[in-house]
């Protein structure tokens, strides 16, 4: 009688974060919305993370072992602060997954210029460019400095001024453009003292999430992203970069974005 054949060895855990020093320690800021809990789930699921920081507004569902949740009010710096200092340690990777663009009535992207709100502006760009660069102030210094790390904040190809064709949006395109300008100006000085690290914006393309439902209709249905997919190709693109691609702004296809 024949014995059984051996059963095929399991497939190694498959990380797509290979650069990175493993295991790795991740946070994820703005971990409640549709981008940033798809980054925090995939980034707990991924067998070289060790801990998983998940800093919201709101709460996030804390049942994976690896996940660390804890509020984080954006426009308060204090609460910016005493995140950092709950991570107690270095960490590898941060990814800022906040921002705005409409809020209900009262905040909708300009048609013209007729429409702009001073306001409305200020809310935009409190969002969209100073809670980023308030989270970089508190972050940055606390990356491992021997390794490759990476610090990534969701950006927007309308933050473009080279590809500014169509005009619009001046609330939304100007507070992306500095945040473009914030983490080019970032990545300089943070080079001085960590050469292997990386600061980068991420554009995630056109993603079903209840910022860009509004205006997804006439988006084809293979430029529509799940937020699973988007993260996917964006974990991908932040494996590849290397420190010479500090300061730029790169899309979910790893193209990267003119200033």
């Amino acid at each position: 009688m024949q014995s059984a054949a051996a059963a095929p060895a399991a497939a190694a855990p498959f990380s797509m974060l290979e650069s990175l020093k493993q295991p790795y320690r991740a946070a994820v800021i703005g971990a409640s919305g549709g981008i940033g809990r798809a980054f925090t789930e995939r980034l707990a699921a991924d067998p070289a993370a060790s801990q998983v920081f998940a800093f919201s507004r709101t709460p996030v569902d804390s049942s994976h072992d690896k996940l660390v949740t804890a509020a984080l009010e954006l426009g308060d710096e204090s609460s910016i602060e005493k995140a950092a200092r709950l991570v107690d340690g270095e960490l590898d990777l941060v990814i800022v997954a906040t921002g705005i663009l409409h809020d209900g009535d009262s905040l909708q992207p300009e048609k013209a210029m007729r429409d702009i709100s001073a306001g409305n502006m200020r809310d935009v760009l409190a969002i969209n460019t100073i809670g980023p660069a308030l989270v970089a102030k508190h972050f940055l210094p606390i990356l491992r400095r021997e390794h490759k790390t990476v610090f990534a904040a969701l950006s927007a190809r309308v933050g473009s001024i080279g590809d500014n064709r169509l005009g619009g949006w001046v609330s939304y395109r100007a507070s992306k453009a500095a945040l473009n300008m914030t983490l080019r100006t970032l990545a300089i000085e943070h080079a001085r003292r960590f050469p292997d690290s990386v600061i980068a914006g991420l554009h995630p393309g056109t993603v079903q999430t209840p910022l860009s439902d509004p205006f997804s209709s006439r988006v084809p249905d293979e430029k529509l992203f799940s937020p699973a997919q988007s993260v996917d190709y964006l974990l991908e693109v932040i494996d590849g970069l290397t420190a010479d691609d500090s300061g730029g702004v790169f899309a979910w296809d790893a193209e990267r974005i003119p200033e």
